[in-house]
């Protein structure tokens, strides 16, 4: 059977995107329809006259991935075509800044879409912008690092949150680093009828600034620190938490990335470093993964 995404596209080494939807979209299984918002995905892997998608797929504006993937689940419903599901799917600021709206109208419709948001945490394609799925103090060309600024001042938006607060029936997170929980995670959403939110954790070798060859290493250490914890919902309830038996303080995952570069340097730098950790400690204690 041929792959979800052809080789021969134009990611970048070590790319977390692309390795995060091939994975999912394998896991996804025969019979479906994707709808891609605009951004690395979309630009790297459907070069004119090319195409790595060996599905129905369908590019949509930055903004306005769920409501393309809404309107084909009606069509399909309409044309009593039973047995073909929908998936959408963008990045993080497609997902949570720019089509944040289309989302949640989504979500409220009841569309039975299965949303995938890939997190490589900024505006990858556009030049490492700062989106609302940046971590704090990470820095961006938005948010550089300076005399007056330690990078960005914001904290990362709680998608998990805001899908749960629309009643979406089953929500959780992943990680390329944990391929096969990932994949069981798309498997087990597409059980669920109505909308699902899958986020997924994506890590970008030039935007984040580490060797291209560390994509697995440095997935895992963002689950094993405690920043991004591995969770799932169903029905409002969460169902399982991935347990951190051989946690990892919070410099371990920071360290050999170009952007928390500056935590590292400077007499105030490790407040940086413990306003990190308390995020982390705040996530443990929240989802008890101790």
């Amino acid at each position: 059977m041929s792959t979800a995404v052809s080789p021969g596209h134009r990611a970048c080494l070590g790319c977390g995107e692309v390795l995060g939807s091939r994975l999912a979209l394998e896991a996804a299984g025969p019979n479906i329809i994707v709808a891609n918002a605009t951004g690395c995905l979309e630009v790297t892997t459907t070069s004119y006259p090319y195409s790595s998608w060996n599905m129905p797929w369908i590019h949509s504006l930055f903004e306005n991935a769920p409501a393309v993937a809404s309107g084909i689940e009606a069509g399909l419903k309409a044309l009593g075509k039973a047995g073909i599901r929908v998936i959408a799917q963008g990045g993080d600021g497609a997902t949570a800044d720019i089509g944040l709206q289309s989302l949640s109208g989504m979500f409220e419709r009841g569309h039975d879409v299965l949303y995938i948001c890939y997190d490589n945490e900024a505006y990858m394609n556009t030049g490492v912008q700062r989106s609302g799925l940046t971590p704090s103090l990470a820095s961006t060309t938005t948010t550089p690092t300076g005399t007056t600024s330690d990078g960005n001042r914001l904290p990362k938006k709680d998608m998990v949150a805001i899908a749960l607060a629309h009643g979406v029936p089953y929500v959780a997170t992943a990680s390329v680093g944990y391929h096969k929980d990932l994949q069981k995670k798309v498997q087990r959403a597409l059980t669920f009828k109505g909308p699902k939110y899958l986020q997924v954790h994506v890590p970008c070798p030039p935007g984040w600034g580490y060797s291209s060859s560390s994509t697995i290493d440095v997935a895992q250490k963002a689950v094993q620190c405690g920043l991004y914890p591995l969770v799932e919902f169903e029905l409002g309830q969460m169902t399982s938490a991935r347990k951190l038996n051989k946690r990892i303080p919070v410099d371990d995952y920071l360290r050999d990335q170009s952007r928390f570069r500056h935590l590292f340097t400077g007499a105030a730098a490790r407040q940086g470093i413990e306003v990190i950790q308390a995020i982390a400690d705040a996530n443990v204690r929240r989802y008890g993964l101790a």
